[in-house]
């Protein structure tokens, strides 16, 4: 085989790998571009019991359980906070929010549950003393977005849902580290959004997560995974969630923010434990997310390759076409998820993934830590 053939055979594969990220593009991400969700013919509410797990959370309970507490929400509700084995003045500060707020509902637990790791137990504690069917999830360090959170979440319930997947963004803010955890937030409700509306929800984000308490009862909780610390999200949803009885939110009005990480080593702790539980993924969605994911690895060396010893100008058209309809796909996809700001920075962000895939790869094989957070 000479010069030319090699050069031949890494401009085909180039031209293999673009076609499968166009697949994705096109078969998947576009879903959530056109998404536009139907409108109710009548509006309707249901109880809701809140359910935030919290250990040495009192600061961050501080700045955003009044959050949770002053929902514009008329219709019969409850915010449920389980401590989990606190040592600071968490304990205090409920007791001092529960002689104003008199839906609040404080848990306290005071030994650890043994042979179960992170929140798993505090959170079953939680959906068990809820009262009411339908449970909403959020963490002590988010805040809703708006207070008609508990509304427009629980709007997406009927008869036949069981589950809504709702967006956790982060706060805006300066700097690079803010945009790159911004994107990658993006990144991945892209994927879980886009895979939920082709009939194949794979997870959920427990910043931002509703569920009914009968399929909760169902799948014997979290049972299947109680020996992984992680996964008390995306484990049960890959585990319970259907194409009949899951839906997106994606209102604005629905989302709830969180504090990024301030540092890039606390960013990489964070996603090592995200990614550690994808290995327990159902088979089809470990090999869609782990195609998806290899092809977009592939896609700048194989770029670099067919620009250098093939011809470029062939390169470079098959790039632009993967460029422009990946431009046409995600502006609409960032704006629904209000993070239009990004926008002008995809290209950039796009290569850097590159990177980001080879830095987390060794978590997809590590075992999951059993750190509470």
């Amino acid at each position: 085989m000479n010069f030319t053939q090699i050069g031949q055979l890494l401009f085909y594969a180039f031209c293999l790998v673009t076609l499968i990220q166009l697949f994705y593009y096109l078969f998947f991400f576009v879903r959530l571009a056109v998404y536009k969700p139907k409108p109710r013919a009548i509006s309707q509410t249901h109880p809701v019991s809140v359910i935030i797990c919290a250990r040495d959370e009192a600061a961050n309970l501080a700045k955003n359980l009044p959050g949770a507490l002053v929902q514009q929400y008329n219709t019969t509700h409850e915010v449920i906070v389980v401590d989990d084995n606190s040592f600071d003045d968490t304990k205090y500060l409920l007791e001092e929010y529960q002689k104003t707020y008199r839906q609040l509902q404080v848990v306290e637990l005071k030994q650890e549950a043994k042979l179960i790791p992170g929140k798993k137990f505090p959170l079953s504690i939680g959906i068990k003393t809820a009262k009411h069917e339908i449970v909403l999830l959020t963490d002590a360090d988010c805040v809703p977005a708006s207070e008609y959170w508990i509304d427009k979440m629980q709007q997406s319930f009927d008869e036949n849902t069981e589950i809504v997947l709702g967006y956790g963004a982060y706060h805006k803010k300066t700097g690079l580290l803010n945009k790159i955890v911004r994107w990658e937030t993006f990144h991945t409700a892209l994927q879980y959004f886009s895979y939920a509306l082709a009939g194949r929800p794979y997870m959920g984000v427990g910043r931002n997560l509703s569920y009914k308490k009968t399929i909760f009862f169902r799948h014997k909780g979290f049972s299947a995974h109680n020996n992984i610390a992680s996964g008390d999200d995306d484990l049960f949803i890959n585990m319970a969630a259907t194409k009949k009885n899951t839906k997106i939110n994606i209102d604005k009005d629905a989302f709830t923010l969180s504090e990024p990480p301030k540092t890039w080593s606390a960013w990489i702790k964070q996603k090592n434990r995200h990614y550690s539980t994808g290995k327990f993924y159902k088979p089809l969605h470990k090999f869609l997310l782990g195609l998806y994911t290899f092809s977009h690895i592939m896609l700048y060396p194989l770029l670099a390759a067919s620009l250098l010893f093939y011809n470029w100008q062939l390169a470079l058209l098959v790039y632009g076409i993967r460029f422009l309809i990946q431009g046409i796909i995600l502006y609409p996809c960032m704006k629904k998820l209000d993070e239009q700001a990004m926008y002008p920075w995809f290209f950039i962000i796009d290569i850097w993934m590159f990177f980001y895939y080879l830095i987390f790869a060794v978590a997809v094989f590590k075992r999951p830590g059993k750190a509470w957070k």
